[in-house]
């Protein structure tokens, strides 16, 4: 039976970086190994990718997380990619399919998905307008608001620069 390659995205440049590591931990030791293949693929808190060996053992370290982590999967050296903005070259070919896990800005408000779409990978998870839309609270009152769902008492207070005050 082929296994089922499954990009595992975690890590990323928000301030939820290391509770991306320990949702990609969970799913690295709950994953079936028999249906699926991991494929695990970090994102540094500088947004560079790290792909190859162990790149959340890599990332746990280097942010000083201890996590419950399943042995490597391969004796691959890690290779930093410097492919901001975009995804490592040639990674599109390895993966049928991708499992986001990256938290926050830059990962659940849309960006990443919009990314993978760009790329033609399918992606576990809502899609790019849902999630922009779930990350922006504003907005997202205002289209329950819209579709007649109640909306409790609220204000919104957007930050300005203090030059532009």
């Amino acid at each position: 039976m082929t296994r089922l390659r499954v990009g595992i995205i975690f890590g990323g440049r928000s301030g939820e970086h290391e509770v991306s590591l320990a949702s990609a931990a969970s799913v690295l030791q709950a994953l079936d190994r028999q249906r699926y293949e991991p494929i695990p693929l970090g994102i540094t808190k500088e947004g560079e990718w790290i792909t190859g060996g162990d790149p959340l053992r890599a990332l746990a370290d280097a942010a000083g997380v201890t996590l419950a982590l399943p042995p490597p999967s391969s004796a691959e050296a890690l290779v930093k990619s410097e492919a901001r903005g975009g995804l490592p070259v040639g990674l599109t070919r390895k993966l049928d399919v991708v499992f986001p896990l990256v938290h926050g800005p830059f990962g659940e408000d849309g960006t990443l998905q919009g990314l993978l779409e760009l790329a033609d990978l399918p992606y576990v998870g809502p899609g790019v307008l849902s999630s922009a839309v779930g990350m922006d609270k504003a907005a997202m009152k205002l289209i329950f608001q819209a579709h007649g769902l109640p909306v409790i008492e609220h204000l919104v207070i957007l930050r300005t620069s203090e030059s532009a005050q």
